[in-house]
């Protein structure tokens, strides 16, 4: 609002002849500053005048509107009355829907009064205006003119942006007000999200009931930017197979799965990565015997990092044949979990621990010990030959 004739019309300074002149657009003015003086003079005190400006906007030709709708200079009540009017052509509201300075009111105004389905696919594709003004969300969906495409964007955006944001809130809420700090962290930065959609309520509880740790006892320095970048991107088919293989595993090692270990390994390994890494730092035993089989390397190394993950938990995924190299190998190299000897014992003669792991290990390792490593065929011949070579050092000479 540039023009001194406008700023004085609007301000009330200008006499009332200047303001009945403008309303019956008798003044030498640019079509986007005759615009924006009729759409404040039709709201004028005056009858005479409101009713001389709104005869004035009423006679504008379509490209008159168009004009100053695809114009930078339209101001945005100019947009907003643009917007309200139903008996216009569509290019206008084209121009009004993609104009920078529309207010988010007038497209919600248009999402909710248009009969044009292609104008509500327009609006729903700008995802930014729906998520920092989501009553035009509800406007869309309250729209019967809407296309299918218009309600599964809209959709998509609300459940994205807003009940799993609402939805992880109420929880954390709900959690803190029990005491339970640890597991309303969790939530409170958590994605709420799996393979499938959105994480239902029921599952949220159930996980929650798994957490212990809260994040002022978390370390997570070590978790490189280049390592999460790489490994927190997963398809559904390798989420898919990563489930199946903890199950199968827990098969393995554990014999007969109960249908409820069942249901709680799928409701926990179908989470996204980034909240299965969270998880994982944070979680009880239950959720640590789980994580630990992760096929997602960041999520099994996140367990190690647990600070309630205990000496006889760390004994027990030593001897583990169902986990990665790599939590093998930081539990070699930890000076706590060398110091026991069932851990380093377990790593020696696990198939699964890195060579160098296991050929740092065997010097510790009794001879008793050492002798059975160097006759098991299921260790390396790497790891045997250096297991015998010891046994015979120790061995007394004659």
């Amino acid at each position: 609002m540039a023009n001194p004739v406008v700023q004085s019309i609007i301000s009330g300074k200008a006499p009332a002849s200047a303001r009945i002149a403008a309303a019956r657009g008798m003044l030498p003015l640019p079509q986007a500053d005759l615009l924006e003086l009729l759409v404040h003079l039709r709201a004028e005190n005056d009858a005479a005048i409101a009713s001389a400006a709104q005869a004035t906007l009423d006679s504008q030709t379509t490209n008159d509107l168009l004009s100053v709708a695809k114009s930078n200079e339209a101001a945005p009540a100019v947009l907003g009355y643009l917007a309200s009017l139903t008996n216009i052509d569509r290019s206008v509201h084209e121009a009004v829907i993609a104009h920078k300075n529309v207010p988010e009111e007038a497209i919600e105004l248009l999402s909710r009064t248009t009969s044009d389905s292609s104008l509500l696919d327009s609006i729903a594709l700008n995802q930014q205006r729906l998520i920092h003004s989501p009553r035009i969300i509800d406007a869309i969906l309250a729209n019967p003119a809407r296309s299918a495409e218009a309600d599964r964007r809209v959709k998509e955006t609300q459940r994205e942006f807003f009940e799993k944001e609402r939805g992880a809130r109420q929880i954390a809420d709900e959690l803190r007000a029990r005491g339970n700090t640890a597991a309303a962290e969790f939530f409170e930065s958590a994605e709420l999200s799996t393979v499938g959609g959105a994480l239902s309520v029921d599952d949220a509880w159930l996980i929650a009931r798994h957490i212990e740790v809260s994040d002022a006892d978390i370390d997570d320095s070590w978790l490189a930017r280049e390592f999460i970048e790489e490994m927190m991107v997963e398809t559904a088919e390798q989420t898919a197979m990563n489930v199946q293989a903890v199950i199968n595993a827990e098969r393995v090692e554990a014999g007969e799965v109960s249908p409820e270990r069942i249901s709680l390994i799928r409701r926990i390994m179908f989470m996204t990565v980034k909240d299965r890494v969270k998880l994982a730092l944070k979680g009880d035993r239950e959720a640590r015997g789980i994580l630990i089989r992760d096929s997602n390397k960041i999520v099994a190394t996140a367990v190690i990092h647990n600070p309630r993950l205990t000496d006889h938990e760390v004994e027990g995924i030593a001897a583990m044949r169902t986990v990665s190299d790599e939590v093998l190998r930081l539990v070699g190299r930890n000076r706590a979990w060398a110091r026991s000897y069932p851990i380093i014992h377990n790593l020696a003669r696990n198939p699964r621990t890195p060579l160098a792991t296991a050929i740092q290990i065997l010097p510790r390792i009794r001879s008793k010990d050492l002798k059975s490593i160097s006759q098991n065929r299921n260790v390396s011949e790497g790891v045997r030959r250096q297991a015998y070579r010891l046994v015979e050092m120790r061995a007394p000479t004659g």
